[in-house]
């Protein structure tokens, strides 16, 4: 059977794994792809904050090929679209037409995703969607990966829980109202081991900054 070529849209955290383990089980799809937005200012993983030496070692050691969609620090939605269909436009040349997702529940962003690919050639696929975000996150620890919290909203979250591992006590330590998998955007994780991975990625942990209202933990590698 001929698998199909498909792209992930890979932020580096939990959700991102979690889509590229579940791609991998259902075996009609050749991952040819991780593609990632980095704020070349900084070289760090737009929103994450994640170094980018960080992220080529996650797709080295996934064994996919990293793409990177590079933006300015002052970039505008606009600006942020014309680079994505730039790399589209590419995937559909090389016969490439799906590409993947990690959202769970957030019906506005599925839509903002169908409309943009609508009429390029591409279709979406989201292979976490509708999944109970308590059952999932218990899920990701349970089948092994290992993850950081790397960047935190204050507004949900106190400064404290960036840097924290991604486990139980975790978990239960979540003030309620806060979803088990930051899906509203409450924290985001750096995944550094799990079945996706050839051997686990050594870091440390650095400094806590805030910048542009968030908390980030810079994760340092150590390796």
């Amino acid at each position: 059977m001929n698998k199909e070529g498909i792209v992930l849209s890979w932020s580096g955290g939990k959700d991102s794994a979690f889509a590229l383990y579940t791609l991998h089980g259902m075996k009609e799809y050749d991952i040819r792809y991780l593609l990632t937005t980095v704020t070349k200012d900084y070289g760090r993983i737009s929103m994450h904050g994640v170094r980018q030496e960080l992220l080529l070692e996650q797709a080295r050691r996934a064994s996919v090929e990293s793409d990177i969609a590079y933006i300015s620090r002052v970039a505008n939605n606009t600006d942020y679209e014309s680079v994505m269909n730039s790399k589209i436009e590419k995937y559909v040349r090389e016969g490439i037409h799906s590409i993947a997702f990690g959202d769970l529940f957030l019906q506005d962003i599925r839509d903002y995703r169908e409309k943009k690919m609508s009429g390029t050639g591409m279709k979406c696929v989201f292979p976490l969607w509708g999944k109970d975000t308590a059952k999932l996150a218990e899920e990701v620890i349970r089948k092994g990966f290992k993850a950081i919290i790397c960047t935190v909203d204050p507004r949900k979250l106190d400064k404290e829980f960036a840097g924290k591992e991604f486990d139980e006590d975790f978990l239960s330590s979540l003030p309620e109202g806060v979803d088990p998998c930051g899906e509203n955007g409450e924290f985001h994780s750096f995944v550094y081991d799990g079945p996706i991975y050839e051997s686990p990625i050594k870091v440390k942990r650095g400094e806590t900054v805030l910048r542009d209202g968030f908390y980030f933990k810079d994760i340092v590698p150590d390796f």
